[in-house]
């Protein structure tokens, strides 16, 4: 089981940060660029007390609704705000690091403009048998590794994740973030806990072409 980053500063409400294009992992670094006024008020909010935000996937048909109150998915990521420049105009740029899993309880109401919702940690989980972890690696490698011809920096990049310290679990969370793959995919990842169950994911995910580009990291920023 790996160490709860979440422990030091835990409390059960996260302001909600929705978006439609983005799946945030543990363990990842995401650029943000904040404008508008609500998303710039939880930024300040968070600044100032413990840098928490959960980046939570829009569920699909969520642009009539984007205003107001459209649907979210049940398991988001929290992340610490790990940089941040204020622009003259009130925009921020932020870089965001994944910390835990999050399943959503219930909204709570507040006179903020944003978005805060009661939820509940996911606590993440692998096999305990290390021979069992070497082979679901190796396996993982031997899917994943083939879709990137050559020598390329893409295929470099994803053999310097194997071959590092990465537990499991945290590998297949940056490759989940890192790979080209549907937002449904990414977010199926994200909902499992297990280390194992989404190795198996994504083995499944990579058996079948087309082959995938790897996409820049550390990533740049993404529009709110």
């Amino acid at each position: 089981m790996t160490p709860d980053p979440l422990s030091e500063h835990f409390n059960d409400t996260a302001r909600l940060f929705p978006l439609p294009n983005l799946v945030l992992f543990p363990g990842v670094v995401q650029g943000l660029h904040i404008f508008e006024p609500r998303y710039r008020q939880m930024t300040a909010d968070a600044l100032a007390t413990d840098s928490l935000i959960a980046l939570v996937l829009l569920q699909p048909d969520w642009e009539e609704e984007y205003d107001h109150k459209p649907a979210i998915e049940p398991v988001a990521c929290v992340g610490r705000i790990v940089w941040s420049e204020k622009l003259p105009d009130g925009r921020y740029n932020l870089r965001l690091r994944g910390l835990n899993r999050i399943r959503i309880l219930e909204e709570v109401p507040t006179d903020r403009l944003y978005r805060t919702a009661r939820f509940e940690r996911l606590i993440e989980t692998a096999p305990t048998n290390l021979d069992e972890l070497k082979a679901l690696r190796r396996e993982l490698a031997s899917v994943i590794l083939p879709r990137f011809e050559g020598d390329g920096p893409a295929r470099r990049q994803i053999q310097e994740l194997f071959d590092g310290e990465l537990s499991l679990g945290q590998l297949c969370d940056v490759l989940g973030y890192a790979l080209p793959m549907p937002l449904n995919v990414k977010q199926a990842l994200l909902v499992e806990s297990h280390a194992d169950r989404r190795a198996a994911a994504l083995m499944d995910a990579f058996r079948d072409p087309p082959a995938p580009t790897i996409r820049p990291f550390p990533p740049g920023f993404s529009p709110n």
